[in-house]
């Protein structure tokens, strides 16, 4: 019976950790592309308006 709480415990925290990771923002977004990303808009901006 204990092994079978064990194993549930476990898999309820990796469970846990793993939404908690998911719902992050630090994990959510990547500062390079979103940089990278940014700046082509910006220059198809600027040469539209040239």
């Amino acid at each position: 019976m204990i092994d079978y709480f064990a194993l549930a415990l476990v898999h309820a925290l990796l469970a846990l950790a793993l939404l908690r990771l998911a719902g992050s923002d630090a994990t959510d977004r990547d500062p390079a592309f979103d940089d990278a990303h940014n700046g082509t808009q910006e220059n198809q901006a600027d040469q539209r308006d040239a």
